[in-house]
């Protein structure tokens, strides 16, 4: 089965979507080798520019082209992206509704080697609480493809989630809808609900265990398909929700604002990083340490269900 990972997907989309499309702008702040902006900036060079090592100021340029009609693809890694101009991003693209779609590549703890200072594990909380801002986290080459091409149809500014490693494909006909889920194996009893990379973790752990468990894709975890978690809930006896983030203000604690009003049995248990930063070493070795690989969650299932 081939692999690649949702930044090279997200490469080959942004390629395409520049050929059809002339509005289109693409920005990079001095990584577009590593972000894969360069296959937009070989497709149309006139379309990408590289504002350099100013991430701040490309999130002003950004809003700048989007006030004037253009829709702008903004890219860098997701420490620099999310938390270098989060101000930027807050006050001169989501406050005036800009067309901006900041692209982050290099999520989360999956980074490996970079170590700390690189591996955001903050960016989902950081743009989910901007009002207006909506956030995506594919999990393979087919969604990251058909999020990247929908989300220009989508007024407003975006934030999607892409990460380093390459990942083998789990959709074989995928098709986006904003704010749905995906239900990848039905069971009962126990649901994982994933994002992006530990889609992949979860569906491993899913093999592992010794009853069929439910297997959801939240690439959308704003707006969440609050449809699908409620009835989730009320027809499972634990919910794990699993992300490579901090479990302060991601994936879980998204699931948990659906459910907390409504007062169901069901119980949620969250497996992230567990407010703690990262170190240095290779992207497996991170998992397991941090106990995100498949074996530490089906132990953490078998301790907790």
């Amino acid at each position: 089965m081939s692999k690649m990972a949702t930044r090279e997907a997200y490469g080959k989309a942004l390629a395409q979507l520049v050929e059809k499309r002339k509005d289109v702008i693409v920005l990079d702040a001095d990584l577009s080798k590593s972000t894969k902006t360069a296959d937009a900036k070989k497709a149309a060079p006139n379309q990408h520019y590289n504002i350099g090592i100013a991430e701040g100021n490309m999130m002003g340029v950004a809003a700048g082209l989007a006030s004037s009609g253009k829709v702008v693809y903004a890219s860098s890694f997701a420490m620099f992206a999310a938390g270098r101009a989060y101000e930027q991003i807050r006050n001169s693209i989501a406050y005036p509704k800009r067309n901006v779609k900041i692209c982050a590549t290099h999520a989360g703890i999956s980074v490996g080697e970079d170590g700390a200072s690189h591996q955001c594990i903050e960016d989902i909380a950081l743009m989910r609480v901007i009002p207006g801002m909506k956030v995506f986290q594919p999990c393979d080459e087919a969604s990251t493809k058909a999020i990247i091409a929908a989300i220009a149809d989508i007024d407003g500014p975006c934030y999607v989630r892409l990460g380093r490693c390459a990942v083998e494909s789990i959709y074989q006909d995928y098709t986006f809808t904003l704010g749905k889920g995906h239900v990848l194996r039905k069971g009962k009893h126990i649901a994982l609900i994933a994002s992006g990379l530990m889609v992949h973790e979860a569906l491993k752990a899913a093999d592992m265990l010794e009853e069929e468990v439910t297997v959801i894709d939240i690439d959308c975890i704003k707006p969440i398909d609050q449809e699908l978690i409620v009835e989730t809930a009320k027809n499972h006896d634990v919910i794990y929700t699993i992300e490579e983030h901090n479990v302060m203000a991601g994936l879980g604690s998204a699931v948990a604002e659906v459910l907390a009003p409504l007062g169901l049995s069901c119980r949620q248990i969250m497996i992230g990083m567990q407010d703690q930063f990262g170190e240095s070493g290779t992207p497996q070795e991170l998992l397991k340490a941090y106990g995100l690989d498949a074996e530490s969650i089906v132990e953490k299932i078998k301790q907790t269900k």
